[in-house]
């Protein structure tokens, strides 16, 4: 089969198409001929050799993707031949034509939800879905601040929020960027490359602060989350692409009793026994009846991996980035 490979860590032009033996089903685990494959923050790290998780090369990135079972293993019961599934945590990786995954880490699509949406779920719309109902636990009437809502996590939080029925104050790099957040249903949005965020959002809410942060940059910016949740507030980091070390002060929450939340979906799998597939279908539900979009920036075949990687890397998406491995170009 083919397959976008990485033989040693770099820049995107590393990624090259080239064929692999394609992966035999074991105990528990189907084979998915891919429609379409998700394009992710920790793709670009795994190929660059910055991910925590990465392993050495040779590496076929992608975390998500959706298509239909061609062959299942020994012991499968919960998915058959033929059926429409995405799913998350394949082999050799999504960045491919065919992957075999867990029947426990596949889910089945339901009518009416189409394969980009679907390859989109695992990462993103889970992530989001994940911190800001069972970490935050968003009320109605709260003020809930989303660094980077043009990204994949923030366009799905920002949404997710306002279905809460909460006030949502969205950030972003370019006012370009901005303007298609607050498009998406952010009530307020602050341009974070020229304007103080914290002093926005403390004008925003009266000085009494968000009751929820999702940080999805870190870096220095985790210094400013702290600052600008309120009291009784709950910050949840999520990530690091900012790819630098956070200075914070202590003083900055405990005086103001905020509680901080970590959230890393592969660790709370593996090491923490948490089952995503009910809020996968939580969520895959709510596309199909309207209630959550999954916006698509834009589609790149399976051997043009790396300009998907570039157009993420430039920060040109609004959205999500989606290889289609069956699309020849």
């Amino acid at each position: 089969m083919r397959a976008a490979l990485v033989r040693e860590f770099g820049g995107p032009e590393v990624l090259r198409e080239e064929e692999v033996p394609l992966p035999a089903p074991g105990e528990g685990e189907v084979l998915i001929e891919l429609e379409a494959a998700g394009v992710n923050r920790a793709d670009a790290l795994t190929r660059s050799g910055r991910y925590h998780a990465a392993g050495q090369p040779p590496i076929v990135p992608g975390f998500e993707g959706s298509g239909v079972v061609r062959q299942t293993g020994a012991s499968v019961t919960d998915v058959g031949v033929g059926d429409r599934v995405f799913a998350f945590g394949g082999r050799p990786g999504f960045y491919a034509e065919y992957a075999a995954v867990h029947e426990g880490r596949v889910v089945r699509m339901p009518d009416g939800l189409g394969w980009d949406a679907a390859a989109a779920l695992p990462v993103a719309p889970l992530t989001a879905f994940y911190c800001l109902r069972r970490l935050a636990r968003v009320e109605p009437g709260e003020t809930v601040l989303v660094w980077a809502a043009a990204s994949g996590v923030g366009d799905v939080a920002v949404q997710l929020a306002k279905a809460a029925g909460a006030t949502v104050i969205a950030t972003a790099g370019s006012d370009e960027k901005l303007d298609w957040a607050l498009g998406n249903g952010a009530d307020h949005g602050v341009n974070h490359s020229g304007e103080s965020v914290v002093d926005r959002v403390l004008e925003l809410t009266g000085g009494a602060g968000a009751e929820v942060v999702l940080d999805t940059v870190g870096g220095a910016r985790f210094g400013e989350s702290l600052k600008a949740a309120g009291h009784g507030g709950r910050v949840v980091a999520l990530a690091n692409v900012a790819l630098e070390e956070s200075v914070i002060d202590t003083r900055d929450f405990y005086p103001k009793n905020v509680a901080i939340y970590g959230f890393q979906v592969t660790n709370l799998m593996q090491r923490l026994g948490y089952d995503p597939r009910e809020d996968l279908a939580e969520l895959a539900s709510a596309v199909v009846a309207g209630d959550l979009k999954v916006h698509v920036d834009r589609t790149f075949p399976l051997r043009e991996a790396a300009g998907a990687h570039r157009h993420l890397e430039g920060r040109l998406n609004r959205g999500k980035v989606m290889l289609h491995p069956g699309e020849r170009g």
